[in-house]
């Protein structure tokens, strides 16, 4: 087996932080020794890479909930690896963990932050999607933030990405009537045909969003499941019912703004429908992550949730993986295989 000394590193950094969009010059893969590691450690080779919406805002500077990408320092992200070689007595060779070192091809650790997984109960990347970070978004953002009720009506925002879609078969579940938007025809016939969902529209065809909610709600939506922000917020608020919940998961729409762009002008609305707008922090909640794995691992092996994966191959196209989530024609969970 090759030493761990003589591995070769493969790494990404952020080079410069970008400015609007995101571009692949901002990022540098960089090439280097691996150093040895220690009693206690183990080292994981990366099999799995997430790339995930939220890492744009760890690329600007400034305090956020999170702490920013350093430039010219490695990036970080969800990740699966196999463990390869270990000094570690409760880590062995072909043990499966998920982590938090993405953007790279190796890892080591001495068990913090690490999880090990069983890649007999369900595929390896499945926990940085459905089984991971991303459904118990979903869960915990609808359920608990959400605070939803049998029967009530829900729409949801970017409702084929990653979370959305997940939200979307939760509330179906839960015997709600379900609209969501998307950005493409073949989006939008995923989310009729597969997702089950009762509504759904383009919102590039849509010149008045408010008036075609109303349309979709003649009575109002109870629960509004925000992943993008903008103009949907400001059309969900014209159209939520008195003491309807509007759950800020994402607000995708902003994320590249050079500048701040100007809020919904109909928030005074939230006074008179007695709205409560709340945002969360899954990472805030693994209270309630036993609950979500046993739920969510139920509706899986009961076949009642399904799961898209739009999948880019090499570490050295996750850059171009990454920007695609902004514009591209990515349906579901965006994950790179290494």
């Amino acid at each position: 087996m090759t030493s761990d000394s003589t591995r070769t590193q493969r790494e990404f950094h952020l080079k410069s932080r970008p400015q609007g969009v995101p571009s692949v010059e901002n990022f540098e893969l960089v090439e280097t020794e691996l150093p040895p590691f220690n009693e206690g450690e183990f080292l994981v080779q990366n099999e799995w890479l997430s790339v995930d919406p939220y890492m744009r805002g760890r690329m600007r500077g400034g305090k956020s909930y999170v702490e920013p990408f350093e430039l010219g320092a490695p990036m970080e992200g969800g990740c699966v690896g196999r463990v390869i070689e270990s000094k570690n007595p409760k880590y062995s060779v072909g043990d499966y963990v998920l982590g938090n070192q993405g953007w790279r091809k190796y890892w080591i650790s001495n068990g913090k932050g690490a999880q090990r997984i069983d890649p007999d109960a369900s595929d390896i990347q499945n926990y940085l999607s459905v089984l991971g970070m991303t459904g118990m978004t979903a869960y915990v953002g609808l359920l608990k933030i959400g605070r939803l009720k049998e029967g009530e009506t829900v729409f949801v925002s970017a409702a084929s990405g990653a979370v959305g879609s997940i939200v979307c078969q939760i509330a179906k579940l839960k015997k709600c009537r379900v609209i969501g938007s998307a950005g493409s025809a073949a989006k939008i016939k995923w989310l009729k045909e597969k997702a089950g969902v009762d509504q759904a529209f383009n919102y590039h065809d849509v010149e008045d969003l408010s008036a075609k909610l109303e349309e979709l709600c003649p009575e109002g939506i109870d629960v509004y499941f925000d992943n993008v922000g903008g103009d949907h917020l400001q059309a969900a608020i014209d159209n939520m019912k008195t003491f309807g919940r509007i759950v800020c998961c994402g607000m995708i729409s902003v994320y590249n703004d050079a500048q701040p762009t100007p809020g919904p002008n109909n928030l005074f609305k939230i006074i008179g429908k007695q709205l409560r707008v709340e945002g969360f922090i899954v990472r805030d909640h693994y209270e309630a992550h036993k609950e979500f794995q046993q739920h969510m691992s139920q509706w899986i092996q009961q076949k009642q949730i399904v799961w898209e994966e739009t999948i880019t191959d090499g570490l050295e196209n996750a850059p171009s993986a990454f920007i695609n989530l902004f514009g591209g024609d990515k349906l579901g969970k965006a994950l790179v295989r290494v």
